[in-house]
This record gives C-alpha cells, sequence and structure tokens, in this order.
C-alpha cells in the first residue's frame, strides 16, 4: 500500500542547503552581469557589442564541456565545484581592480567572461551530478522545480537590485555583494555539504578521450535523449536571437527605455517563479513529453509575436508573462528525463556531450540576432514608405527592425517544435517512462 503523508521535502535537507546557498551566489553573479552589460551599453551604445559578453562567456563552455564532463566524472565533485567558483570570484575581483584602477575596457570583459565561462563548463556537470546524488529519485521533478525557481527568482531581482545598488553606491557596491554571496555559498558547500560518492563500479576509470567517445556513444544509442538534445539546440538559437534583439527593440521605442526593458524582463521572471512554484508542487504529468514540446510550443507562438506587434509597455509585458509562465514545466519535465534515463556514473560525460550540443547554438544566435537587427532588418524598417503593410505592422524608427525579427523568430520557433514533436525517438523515449513507473 502507497504512503500518502510524507512530507514534500523528504529527503531533501542537504540538496535544499546546497540549492539555496548556490542560488544566492548566482543571483550575485547575475547582479554583476547585468550592471557590466548597462556600462558597456552606454560606453559602446552597441548592441552586438553587448551581445559578444554572452558570446564570449559561451564559447568556452560550447567548445570545452564535452571533455569537460568526462573529467568531471573522474573529479571530486565538491571540490570541482569549490575551486571552479573561487577562480570565477577571483575574475570577479579582477573588475573591481581594473574598475577602481580607471583603466576598465570592454575587452578586459570579454576576456573576465571567456574565464568564467570556462569556469561554469567545468562547474556545471559537477553540479548537476551532485543534485542527482543529493536527492532520492522520487524527488527529481521537485529539485527540478526548484532549480527552475532558483533560476526565475535570479532573473527577477537581478535587475532590480543590481540597478538599485548602482545607482545608489555604484559597481563597486555591486561586486562586493557578489563577492558576499560568494563567501556564503563556499563556506557552506566546504563546512556543511557532503556530497556522496557514485557507486563505484568494476571497471577502472576511463582515459579521458574515451570517456568522451563514451558519452557520445550513449546518446547514438539512446536516439530519444539526443533528439530532445538536438530540439533544445534549436530552441535556443531561436531564444538567443530574441535575447540579442530585446533591449534593441524596447529601449529606443517611444514607450520604452530602460525601465520598461527592465519592467518586460521582470514580467519574464515573475511568470518564470509563478511557474516554477507550480511545477515544484504539482504531481507528475501524464506525459513528460508532451509537457516539454506543449510549453515550447506556447511561448514560442504567443510571445515573440506579441512583441512584434505590440506598441506599448502593457502589451509587451502580456508577452513577456505568456512566454515565459510554462518554461519551468518545460526544464523541470526534461531535468526528470535525463536525470532518470542516464546511469550516475555517466552522468557528468553525458551531460557534457549534451552541453555541447544543446548550448552551440547560443553563442551562433546571439551573433545572428544582433547582426540581423543592426544590418538587415533595421535598414530595411528604415528604407520604408509611410504607406508600406510593414510599417502598420511593426512601427516606425529605430526599433521596427528588431520587432519584425521578433515576427521571424515566432514563425521559428513554432516550426521547430512541430517537426520534434513528430520524433518517433523522442516517443519512444515518454513509452520508457511508463515502464519505469
Amino acid at each position: 500500500m502507497k504512503q500518502q503523508n510524507n512530507p514534500p521535502f523528504a529527503g531533501l535537507k542537504a540538496f535544499l542547503l546546497l540549492w539555496s546557498t548556490q542560488a544566492l551566489s548566482a543571483l550575485g553573479s547575475a547582479m554583476t552581469s547585468f550592471a557590466l552589460v548597462v556600462w558597456s551599453y552606454e560606453q559602446q551604445g552597441s548592441a552586438l557589442t553587448t551581445a559578444l559578453l554572452s558570446v564570449c562567456s559561451y564559447a568556452p563552455y560550447v567548445l570545452l564541456s564535452i571533455f569537460a564532463g568526462a573529467l568531471s566524472d573522474r573529479w571530486d565533485k565538491k571540490r570541482t565545484m569549490l575551486v571552479c567558483d573561487s577562480l570565477a570570484a577571483l575574475s570577479t575581483l579582477g573588475v573591481l581592480a581594473l574598475l577602481r584602477a580607471g583603466c576598465l575596457q570592454i575587452w578586459h570583459l570579454y576576456a573576465l567572461n571567456a574565464l568564467n565561462g570556462l569556469m561554469n563548463t567545468l562547474q556545471q556537470p559537477a553540479s548537476d551530478v551532485a543534485a542527482s546524488l543529493l536527492a532520492p529519485r522520487e524527488q527529481y521533478q521537485r529539485v527540478g522545480g526548484l532549480r527552475a525557481l532558483s533560476c526565475s527568482l535570479t532573473t527577477v531581482l537581478s535587475p532590480v537590485l543590481a540597478t538599485a545598488a548602482y545607482a545608489l553606491a555604484g559597481m563597486d557596491a555591486v561586486i562586493l555583494i557578489d563577492l558576499a554571496t560568494f563567501a556564503v555559498a563556499f563556506a557552506a558547500l566546504a563546512f556543511f555539504i557532503r556530497v556522496p560518492k557514485p557507486e563505484a563500479g568494476a571497471e577502472t576509470p576511463e582515459p579521458v578521450l574515451q570517456a568522451v567517445k563514451s558519452g557520445l556513444r550513449f546518446l547514438r544509442r539512446n536516439r530519444g535523449i539526443l533528439d530532445l538534445i538536438l530540439f533544445l539546440a534549436a530552441i535556443n538559437l531561436t531564444a538567443s536571437m530574441y535575447n540579442a534583439a530585446l533591449p534593441a527593440m524596447l529601449l529606443p521605442r517611444p514607450d520604452g527605455g530602460r525601465a520598461a526593458l527592465g519592467l518586460v524582463e521582470m514580467c519574464a521572471g515573475l511568470a518564470n517563479v509563478a511557474g516554477s512554484l507550480i511545477v515544484s508542487l504539482a504531481p507528475a504529468p501524464k506525459s513528460r513529453v508532451r509537457a516539454i514540446v506543449g510549453s515550447l510550443l506556447f511561448a514560442m507562438s504567443t510571445e515573440n509575436l506579441i512583441l512584434a506587434l505590440g506598441k506599448s509597455l502593457p502589451v509587451w509585458c502580456v508577452g513577456a508573462v505568456l512566454g515565459w509562465l510554462f518554461i519551468p514545466v518545460m526544464n523541470a519535465n526534461l531535468d526528470v528525463l535525463f536525470r532518470s534515463h542516464i546511469p550516475i556514473r555517466m552522468q557528468g560525460r553525458v551531460y557534457a556531450a549534451r552541453n555541447s550540443l544543446q548550448f552551440f547554438t547560443i553563442p551562433v544566435g546571439y551573433l545572428l540576432g544582433g547582426a540581423l537587427v543592426d544590418h538587415v532588418c533595421e535598414p530595411f524598417m528604415a528604407a520604408q514608405t509611410a504607406d508600406s503593410p510593414f510599417r502598420a505592422l511593426f512601427g516606425a524608427g529605430k526599433g521596427a527592425g528588431a520587432a519584425l525579427l521578433f515576427a521571424g523568430l515566432a514563425v521559428l520557433g513554432v516550426a521547430t517544435c512541430l517537426y520534434f514533436r513528430r520524433s518517433p525517438h523522442i516517443r519512444r523515449l515518454e513509452q520508457a517512462e511508463h515502464m519505469h513507473k
């Protein structure tokens, strides 16, 4: 007979301490990132220059993740996280030193972002496996929901807190807050959390290149997992183009500006929070695959089109809410499928292969989105006459080209969801999930 009165967070004490302190540190890091984006935009006035900050962060992540996962499976997870977090904090100290010396340049930020991206490349697979080791299998959906919740709260709070700290006390205050949150997370992980060792196997550790190959072989043998990763890679291309184009559309508009951009991002974050709370407390869906595809299809078919055609702040905010409300549902169910179908002893190398395949489209999307806005869409809209149907749909002046791009992203996102929804390999993955129940 099934027990029905288990506490909702049974067996998650260690995970909750790790999750909450790491989330606090992530909030501090996001505040610094937001403030530096504002600083770089004020210095350069270019969307493409600002987008390159994200490209530098993701480039090492994409290029080296597949090797980092193989190393993560061999290294101690706790030590890996501590070392990587410490080196990332040192890079933040470097920004503070350059800023106080009055010689901070945009290229410094590119180099430091690349270093942070490298640390994240090594830390992320270790963190993913640590979550699996600290949580019981039956709590994986709640773990996914909580991790989505922390990301959502970071999205909501980081622009507000960074803007307030920046305005009241300058960039120094933002960076010092970041370093303080790092210290809390470091102390909690170092002194109060014991990450269990994965179950020892009889086999000797593989050489790094062999481990990389075994991660790729696992994905070839498990086509449902591979197709989900490719699906997310295609979605990430659209999403990163969205991120590159959003400031270029909102900042120059008559009803836009910094406050409008911050409010739209806050609405997206609040929608994420609401979705994360729902998925953290909700029972498992009958079909995780349908939950994943349906969530993305709804997001892609609403937000991009509303942003493209909307011409006022309330409309843009509605689009942000609709676009991000069900993203935590997608993330949590995707997380459960991965953790349930990938053995813990292989998760580091498989997650690393996933990272390289799933996220390589993000820097491409940032570059493509910035280039299309600056060199294709904006010049095209500027050439339209007063009676042009494009002007009637997307408006006039700077920002109209980015709105045109959002219309194209709506079509691209919907087409991607409809294509992958038909994958027989993904459907068979869902059938295997039912067999586990």
